[in-house]
Formats: C-alpha cells, structure tokens, sequence
C-alpha cells in the first residue's frame, strides 16, 4: 500500500499467488499523522491507521501459511495500540502470530533534549508558544530497528513513523546480511524502497504520459521488487494484473518527492540519481542499475505537529450563464460581511471550483464566460472557533438573497481544527538511545 486508505486487494493477490517473500504497507504521510492526532484526542487507544484491522482479517492467515512476511508503518502515532488490535486479529482468525513493534520516535515528551529544535529551513527555535501548543513530535527512523525486528522471527512488524523507503531496505538488509557500511547496497536497496512506497504509481497508476493506453486499470496490480544480494533491482508486478512496468512509468516514481536527484537524503545514506540506469529486460520488467550512494546525514529529520487555529468554510455553486461572475459577486458580498462583522480573521482565501481551483494562475480566462458551472468555495482561518463556526452562516441566506441559481451544497458548519508542521533536525545518538523493540505473541 501507499498511502492510508490505499486497497490492499492487489497485496492479496500477491500471497494467492506466492508472488513475494515480505509485503509492506506504507501508510503515513504528514497529512496521515494530522488525521491520526485527532483520532487519538478522541480516543486515546486510536492513533493508528484503521485499515490496518481489515487489511490483516483479508491477508495475515494465507500470508502466515505461506510464509510471507509483513512489515508496516501503520502504528503511526501509536504502534503499541496497533500491535494490540493486530493480536486481537490474530485471535479472531485463530492463528499463532509473533508481532515485533517498533518505538522511539516519538520525542515529543522529550523536547527539553533537543533544544533549540530549529526550524529546518529558517534555523529559528521552536517558539515557546509552539511547543506549548504541540501535540505530537515524531522522529523519521530508518531501517535498523526493522532489522532488528526482523530478527526477533516476527510475523509482523508493526512501526510508527519510519522514511518510507525503510521499510522496503529492511527485509533486503536482514535477508542478505548486508553491512549499513555498504553505500551502494544502501543505495539500490533504498532506491527500491522509493520505486516501491507508492504501490501502484510505479505500475501505470496516476502516470502523466500516455495514460489512457495502461491496461485494466480496474485491477492494476501492485510492484514487486526482485533484488539480488549483488545489488541487481528489477521492478515488475504481480502476474497477470492490470498496469504496466516500463522504463516511463518506472522513471515518473523514481522523480517523485525528489528536490535534489544528486542528494537525496533518508536516514540510511543520501541517494545520488544522476546516473540512474532504467533497462527494460522483459514485458513489464525494469532493471535498475547506477545508484550511487553516501553516507548518511548526521542528523534525523523530525517533524512537529502542533494546534494552529481553526478553519471555516463554505461552498455555493451557480450555473450558466455567468456561473463564474455570480461565484465573484458572492465572494465580494460574503467579504463585506465578515469585514461588517469585525471576526478575528487571520486569512480568507476564496477559490471557484471548475475554474482555478487546480490551475490557479494558470487559468485560462478566455474560458470563463463558457463554464457551465462553478463553485465558490470560501475559506477562513482564525484563532476562535466561534468566529470559524460563523463562514457557513453567513452564506446560508445568499440562497434567495445573492445571485441567481445558488445551487448545490450551502452548508452546515464545515469548521475543522488547523495542524501546523514545524520540521526540524536533529542529533541521532538521543533518538537512537531511545528506540525499542518489543515482541507479542498469541498461541494457539
């Protein structure tokens, strides 16, 4: 999987067909972790991702009798309380299952030992008045404590917030005894683990080419990685799944999330791209060759996440004709509005769906007078809720009292709570002291 919320059908197929040795299911993202604190300040044994329950009820018993091994980071925010719910599935289907779970990154109790925590681009400290407001501070790991739980015969290896491609290094590094000494097997082992994180957008999904040619996108299958303990990476995908491996699908995801190709960093080594080789050596098969690798940064990145006001919104639509000039009249009346109302706005954005909403800018303008339709969506961000609580409100009456053919949704209070991000980086030896490995069981 690649993200929260991803289908993990296509893994199921994978262990039908005994197409791997390890499966991973990548999970967190910064936005994850956002969605993950408010599940647990709802519920203090929440914090982890909850497809990770159906997603082992569909695989774990078939995966656990051929033998295929799971690792995820889905424990996001709260690996134990995951490991707890994957052992009352263990239960439930009736197997025996060793869970490993991976902890240590969170350093939110322990910020004291990291000051400043500077910011990671403007180098300033953490305000006081951040960190007051901070609900969660998580460390990005890298691979050796996944070894090390791989080691322990786990079935199961459960982490919080890992670097993607980690979880992908592990099963290659345990498997193959290779020493994290060895940048170039750091390097194409890590290479594969960011070829494998997105799950299908290395198969043809979400690809920018020549999209509509990609077969049976309705069952599109997920990437496989075979690595040899030389080094040698081919990518291909489960037999005869929907998709496509080839040198411009391979090549769109090894660009993905990349700033510097020449270094990019993950906390087992910095990647140099620039002499990538993609081979295509057989239908729906990439060979991956000329990763250099260096060594690794001396410090881990971490990420703050903390209470940044709160949001309110709303969203009108107006038809043809003059859909668009309607959405402007009402955004200039709502303005008028709120400006009347003296609320403690800190920013109104406002964006017209079906026409600028993607583009921005780039927006054709010769355009607007042919759109059939357009929505106003109209965003507020504030310290006080009761002030965000009001946006949809105010927009209410524009039914009978704004521009003709207000249509669609008007809206109920669409208020949400603001997460802001603080990156930082940091020393290892703190973090690394800090991480643990634990085993659960159940036996039948």
């Amino acid at each position: 999987m690649g993200f929260y919320g991803d289908t993990f059908l296509p893994a199921l197929e994978m262990i039908q067909k005994e197409a791997v040795d390890y499966i991973c299911f990548e999970d967190l993202a910064e936005l994850t972790l956002a969605i993950l604190q408010k599940d647990r300040q709802r519920n203090p044994a929440e914090g982890y991702t909850k497809d990770l329950v159906p997603m082992l009820r569909a695989c774990w018993k078939e995966a656990r009798a051929k033998g295929i091994r799971l690792i995820t980071n889905a424990g996001g925010l709260n690996p134990r309380g995951a490991a707890e719910a994957a052992l009352a599935v263990a239960r439930e289907l009736g197997i025996e299952a060793r869970v490993a779970v991976v902890e240590g990154d969170s350093v939110l109790e322990r910020l004291e030992e990291f000051r400043p925590f500077p910011h990671m681009e403007t180098g300033e400290p953490l305000p006081e008045e951040v960190r007051r407001r901070a609900l969660f501070a998580n460390v990005y790991l890298g691979a050796r404590p996944i070894v090390e739980a791989l080691k322990t015969g786990a079935d199961l290896v459960i982490t919080g917030r890992v670097a993607d491609a980690a979880l992908f290094l592990a099963p290659l590094v345990y498997e193959f005894d290779w020493s994290f000494d060895d940048l170039q097997r750091m390097a194409i082992g890590t290479a594969v683990g960011h070829l494998l994180e997105c799950s299908s957008q290395v198969t043809g999904g979400n690809h920018g080419g020549r999209w509509a040619e990609i077969p049976d996108l309705d069952r599109i299958g997920f990437p496989i990685a075979e690595v040899s303990e030389d080094g040698t990476a081919i990518i291909t995908k489960t037999p005869d799944t929907g998709g496509r491996v080839s040198f411009d699908t391979v090549r769109e995801q090894l660009l993905y999330e990349i700033h510097d190709p020449r270094a990019y960093a993950t906390p087992d080594v910095v990647l140099d791209f620039s002499q990538v080789r993609l081979a295509e050596v057989g239908p729906d098969r990439v060979q991956v060759s000329g990763v250099v690798g260096h060594p690794r940064p001396e410090r881990y990145k971490a990420l703050l996440g903390y209470e940044d006001g709160y949001m309110g919104q709303a969203l009108i639509g107006y038809s043809w004709p003059d859909a668009l000039k309607k959405a402007q009249a009402t955004e200039a009346i709502l303005r008028r509005q709120l400006e009347r109302m003296r609320l403690p706005l800190q920013e109104i954005r406002a964006e017209y769906l079906g026409y600028n909403s993607l583009h921005g800018p780039l927006a054709d303008p010769a355009q607007a007078d042919q759109l059939n339709e357009v929505y106003l969506r109209l965003t507020v961000r504030t310290s006080d809720r009761r002030a965000a609580e009001q946006v949809s409100r105010v927009m209410v009456p524009l039914a009978l009292g704004g521009p003709p053919t207000a249509s669609g949704f008007i809206g109920f209070d669409r208020t949400r709570a603001l997460l802001g991000i603080w990156p930082s980086l940091i020393d290892r030896e703190p973090v690394d002291a800090g991480v643990r490995i634990s085993v659960l069981e159940v036996r039948t």
